[in-house]
């Protein structure tokens, strides 16, 4: 009989790095479980009956400060089990402040923060650190211990920081099993810190263990009740039938010079502006493909409002009411996909149908369990607004096209015309987010970050439109504003994650830079996040050495993207176990209108998941490191659950469809989204879900005789670090602001 594998419980502070620890602990200590808590899940009292089960105990990092209570929870109190419970400990960052803390050391704020700085640590080649060469490590913190008066505590290793003076860096308890780290072992840019002296960690918590002669209690009913799975581990899927036999997709293909996407859209119907209408659009390099739904007044949405017991599905002249029952909105769309698989399809082809829509940002935050106060289901945009398409048309570039048969006679007889995207001069009324205000939430934000509560903030703000020009056409069978502003920002700022998803109530234009997850079909799908940090517009003089220099050789640019890194790693880990790595990092890539720094995190499932016999297979997988993913963390900051919550904070209105994602959810098991930045949207309170569709106006008439103002919302911010000017965070809002608001005819004021 072999023997039992070892377990390690793993003490979680809300961080966004606690699975990459996890992970780097799997790889020190091979087969081991993993078991995770929260640190306010158990008091210490009732956990020490269980401790004889682990072989040892990892306190992760965490946001906040170990001299308070609901920061740092039951490990205040770790340091203190008695004798009968003791067993090895390992601490990192949070971990490190605590033990020195109730040791006797003294809290500092560092004068300079730390936050995704790399340090050379110094140490003698003892305990932790033995047979370890040097060690270039990743710090996030802003607080430190100074020894002088702590008792029992020996330190081993330093670093010396031009502002700070000397910083502990490793310490260990000169009697008990603890030891300790200030920096992250676990981060993707450690360097010798690592796996290195996690092996001696072990190393040292075998030899303790056997000279006390203590021996772990075989694992049981009582003990998994209490600590459930181990991690990694795969989340279930719903219990529901998958249709036995997959639908076929099938695809012609026409190559017609100088067809645009416009083009297509304009013969599918995209003029009629009571219609929903999506397109997906590669509008620049690096995008390849343009996806665009031939909807039909049949074709099936569906939405959802956090809060709600329900989802809605329209189709036609239906609305009704779908009970979640036992299912949340994530696990439901699992089982309705599952029911809805297709095969057969072109694998060049990235969409043979399924779900296109975008998901709002307070749909991620929900995820989180972040209570959104300000949240009301009345007059919302939806948070999920998805139509499901099985015919679509997909554009690759240059001039290759993939469309069903049934609308290949209304191309070919498609009489190519120039078509002007200037738009008539609106009257508008445009609200911009107060300046002074704006920039006392930064020194806020900075705030925070200086007392450990976060390492990175985004902070947005909202500028509201409203277009009140009694003269300009109106929306009619014939004429979409909207699509006459798409196709106006398609030409102002043409991006390769565009979209023109009009989805009623809700219309979305976007022109995004940054995909944020895909995922290919199965079986050996890969699943793929592209975050973006640091971005530089293009003019006469920035070459690709300037932007390289701007970019890769910016310490805020490059801290800001290692963080978000760091977040996706831990995110991608929760959902598809340990098969994750960085394949890009800090790269600059060109596009068409900027250069952006572009890093890429790659997962894959382990033990064949996604099989085609699997009920994985039909991509829910993917939506399962979607759902853990968001929001997006370049979005949020880091650790993103309490970065979350201090944004509540410091913005006054909901963001809506902003910071969310769009994409699709291909009925083959692929996927892509991309963050909902660089965007616009509105809320037409004239649809609405009752009795009809989404598609009916509520007034008998369905397009009004009376002007109907649009409402429009820009959404615009940045990433706020300890480095961060007011000032010229002020500007690189109004910058991302004026790439949107140039389609509505309207400037920022100059002195503004």
């Amino acid at each position: 009989m072999s023997p039992e594998p070892q377990r390690i419980l793993l003490v979680d502070s809300y961080d966004s790095f606690t699975y990459n620890l996890a992970a780097l602990c799997r790889k020190a200590i091979p087969n081991c479980y993993v078991h995770i808590i929260k640190n306010d899940d158990i008091e210490l009292k009732d956990l020490s009956s269980y401790l004889p089960y682990f072989s040892g105990v990892i306190v992760g990092p965490g946001p906040g400060s170990p001299d308070i209570p609901e920061d740092i929870g039951l490990v205040k109190d770790l340091w203190k089990i008695d004798d009968a419970h003791l067993l090895p400990v390992f601490g990192v960052c949070l971990g490190l402040q605590s033990l020195a803390l109730e040791n006797g050391a003294n809290l500092r704020r560092l004068s300079v923060v730390k936050h995704g700085h790399v340090s050379t640590v110094e140490h003698n080649g003892t305990d932790i650190f033995k047979g370890v060469g040097p060690v270039d490590a990743v710090r996030y913190h802003s607080l430190h211990v100074e020894l002088s008066g702590a008792k029992d505590i020996e330190e081993l290793a330093s670093t010396h920081d031009e502002g700070n003076g000397r910083v502990v860096m490793a310490l260990r308890h000169r009697t008990r099993p603890f030891w300790a780290v200030q920096y992250h072992p676990e981060s993707v840019l450690t360097r010798g810190g690592g796996i290195e002296v996690m092996l001696n960690f072990w190393r040292l918590a075998r030899t303790w263990t056997f000279s006390r002669g203590r021996v772990t209690r075989p694992w049981d009913q009582t003990a998994d009740a209490i600590f459930g799975v181990p991690w990694p581990y795969v989340r279930p899927l719903p219990s529901a039938p998958r249709v036995n036999t997959p639908l076929s997709a099938s695809t012609i293909r026409l190559s017609i010079p100088d067809l645009s996407a416009p083009d297509i859209c304009e013969v599918l119907g995209v003029d009629d502006d009571s219609s929903p209408f999506v397109m997906l659009e590669s509008a620049a390099h690096p995008g390849r493909f343009t996806i665009i739904g031939c909807l039909t007044s049949t074709s099936l949405r569906v939405t959802y409002t956090i809060g709600n017991s329900f989802v809605h599905l329209a189709n036609g002249e239906s609305c009704n009411q779908i009970d979640l029952g036992s299912h949340d909105v994530w696990s439901w769309l699992t089982s309705f996909m599952n029911k809805r698989k297709v095969s057969g399809g072109s694998s060049e082809v990235p969409f043979w149908g399924g779900l296109v829509g975008y998901l709002s940002y307070e749909l991620g935050t929900d995820s989180l369990r972040v209570s959104a106060d300000r949240v009301s289901s009345q007059t919302r945009h939806p948070d999920v607004n998805l139509v499901r398409r099985q015919r679509m048309a997909d554009r690759k570039w240059p001039n290759s096209f993939t469309l069903p048969p049934v609308i290949i006679q209304h191309i070919l007889r498609i009489i190519l015309r120039p078509y002007s995207t200037k738009a008539r001069p609106n009257t508008s009324t445009v609200i911009l987010p107060d300046r002074d205000l704006y920039r006392s939430r930064i020194n806020l934000a900075k705030e925070h970050l200086f007392a450990g509560e976060s390492y990175e903030l985004c902070l947005t703000a909202n500028t509201h439109i409203t277009l009140n020009d009694p003269l300009a056409p109106k929306a009619s069978s014939t004429y979409s504003p909207s699509w006459q502003r798409y196709k106006h920002l398609r030409e102002l700022n043409p991006a390769p994650h565009a979209a023109y998803l009009r989805l009623h109530p809700t219309t979305l234009l976007a022109s995004s830079p940054e995909r944020f997850l895909s995922y290919t079909r199965p079986p050996g799908t890969t699943y793929k996040l592209c975050p973006v940090k640091g971005t530089l517009r293009k003019g006469p003089h920035i070459t690709r050495a300037v932007a390289e220099q701007a970019l890769r050789g910016s310490q805020k640019e490059v801290a800001e993207n290692l963080m978000i890194v760091d977040l996706i790693r831990h995110d991608m880990h929760g959902a598809v176990g340990e098969n994750v790595e960085v394949k890009q990092f800090c790269t600059v890539e060109e596009c068409k209108t900027v250069w952006q720094l572009v890093s890429v995190i790659e997962g894959q499932s382990a033990g064949g998941a996604d099989k085609t016999a699997s009920h994985y297979a039909n991509g829910a997988l993917g939506w399962e490191v979607l759902r853990r993913s968001l929001p997006p963390g370049s979005m949020t900051g880091a650790p993103k659950k309490r970065s979350v919550e201090i944004l509540q904070t410091l913005e006054d209105e909901e963001r809506n469809v902003y910071s969310g994602v769009f994409g699709y959810w291909c009925a083959g098991g692929g996927g892509d989204w991309s963050v909902t930045i660089r965007s616009c949207f509105k809320y037409d309170d004239r649809y609405e879900c009752d009795a009809h569709s989404w598609t009916e106006f509520n007034n008998p008439d369905f397009y009004p005789g009376v002007h109907e103002p649009e409402q429009w919302v820009i959404g615009a911010g940045g990433a706020i670090t300890a480095l961060s000017d007011p000032d010229a965070e002020w500007d690189e809002m109004l910058a991302k602001l004026q790439s949107v608001l140039r389609v509505f005819g309207a400037a920022v004021p100059r002195g503004h």
